[in-house]
């Protein structure tokens, strides 16, 4: 009996190259499959499908660096992590942010801080608490 897919997420970007390596190396995701308009990350939790937007609609849309942080969506990702700490220590690196320590809080057994990948969507890592 084939098993049922896993949970995950679609998230349209307009570097797919840069923005799917950042995903990859902070949350230590396999690329599963890249095509020329996405990229698929897995592990054996989740799936992350990242999709590059349009050309003729990329076009119209700027990036700056650092990106502006687009906190006014209705969604946020969350993502596990063994680490909150190592993650904001490679994030930079690889064009996005973790808070600062001061900014992550502790709620039913995890530790949580908010970040923003290269184009600025916000997501959340969690990590459990010792």
């Amino acid at each position: 009996m084939p098993s049922t897919p896993k949970p995950g997420a679609v998230v349209f970007v307009k570097n797919l190259e840069r923005v799917a390596k950042f995903y990859e190396k902070l949350l230590s995701l396999s690329v599963v499959e890249a095509e020329s308009g996405h990229v698929v990350l897995e592990s054996e939790a989740i799936q992350l499908v990242l999709h590059a937007i349009p050309a003729h609609i990329a076009e119209s849309i700027s990036i700056s660096e650092p990106p502006e942080v687009r906190e006014e969506t209705p969604i946020k990702l969350f993502f596990p992590v063994v680490s909150i700490a190592q993650a904001r220590a490679s994030a930079p690196a690889l064009g996005g942010q973790v808070g600062p320590v001061e900014q992550e809080w502790e709620f039913r057994g995890i530790r949580a801080c908010d970040a923003y990948d290269p184009e600025g969507n916000v997501f959340q890592l969690r990590q459990n608490v010792p």
